[in-house]
C-alpha cells in the first residue's frame, strides 16, 4: 500500500508541475521531456519563460529545442521511437519555432546550414520527406521544402532562389528513382553540382543506388538525414569549400 501511495503522489506531482517555478536547469530538462512527449503547449510555454528570463533567442533554440530534438533523433534511429512518435514531437519543435524564428531574424543568427528538399517529379509521397524536413529544422537548419512531384526546373528554381548548401531528393516509388539521377546529372552539365551535398532517401533506395547516381550519401531515415548532412558539411567547411 505504501508503494502505491508513493507512486500515487509521484504521479500527482508531475500532473502539478509547474513550469514558470522551476529554475533554469529544471526547465530545460523538462522542456525535453515535453519535446520528447511531443506537447507542443508546454513546448510554447516553456520558450517563453525561458524568454521572459532573459535568455537569447539562439540559446533557447540550441539548449532547449535543438537538444532535445537530438534525443528524439537518436531514439528514433534506435528504434525505441517510431514516426507518429516523432511527427508529434517535430509538431512540438515546430510550436517553439514560431516563436523563435522572427527573434532569431532580427539578431542575425545563422542557422547551421540550408537545405532544399522535395520529392521528385512522378512521385506524390510526402510523410518520409516531411519528417525529414523536420528534423532538419530540429536540428537547426533552414529548411525549404518544393513539396512534391517536384521537376528539375523547379529544383533548380528553388537552388538559385535559396542557396543552399544541401539539396535533399526524396522517392518511394521504383519508378521515379531514376528521376533523381535526371537532377544530379543537371547539376553536372550546369557545372553546379560540386555547389551543393546532395541527400538521396526513400524506401526503395539503398547506398548502391545513391553512388550509382552521383549523390554524395543515402540516408534511410531522417535522423540519419541530419546526422550526414552536418558531418558532410562540417567535412566541407574544414576544407574551406
Amino acid at each position: 500500500m505504501a508503494d502505491d501511495t508513493t507512486a500515487a503522489d509521484a504521479q500527482g506531482d508531475d500532473e502539478e508541475i509547474i513550469l514558470a517555478n522551476l529554475n533554469d536547469e529544471d526547465l530545460i530538462a523538462q522542456i525535453h521531456d515535453d519535446l520528447y512527449d511531443g506537447l507542443a503547449d508546454e513546448i510554447t510555454e516553456g520558450t517563453n519563460i525561458l524568454l521572459e528570463r532573459g535568455w537569447g533567442a539562439d540559446r533557447v533554440l540550441n539548449d532547449a529545442l535543438v537538444e532535445g530534438m537530438r534525443v528524439v533523433g537518436i531514439d528514433f534511429r534506435d528504434g525505441i521511437l517510431f514516426v507518429p512518435e516523432v511527427l508529434l514531437a517535430a509538431n512540438a519543435m515546430k510550436a517553439g519555432m514560431a516563436i523563435l524564428r522572427p527573434l532569431l531574424a532580427e539578431t542575425g543568427a545563422e542557422p547551421i546550414g540550408t537545405i532544399v528538399i522535395g520529392t521528385v517529379k512522378g512521385d506524390i509521397h510526402d510523410i518520409g520527406k516531411n519528417l525529414v524536413a523536420m528534423m532538419f529544422e530540429g536540428a537547426g537548419y533552414e529548411v525549404f521544402d518544393v513539396g512534391i512531384n517536384t521537376d528539375v526546373d523547379e529544383f533548380l528554381a528553388a537552388l538559385e532562389e535559396h542557396k543552399p548548401n544541401i539539396l535533399g531528393l526524396s522517392a518511394l516509388l521504383t519508378t521515379t528513382m531514376p528521376y533523381m539521377k535526371v537532377i544530379i546529372d543537371t547539376l553536372s552539365e550546369k557545372g553546379i553540382r560540386d555547389d551543393y551535398i546532395v541527400l538521396v532517401g526513400g524506401a526503395p533506395l539503398n547506398e548502391e543506388f545513391a553512388s550509382a547516381i552521383g549523390a554524395d550519401s543515402y540516408c534511410r531515415d531522417a535522423a540519419v538525414a541530419s546526422e550526414t548532412a552536418t558531418a558532410l558539411l562540417s567535412e566541407r567547411r574544414a576544407a574551406g569549400r
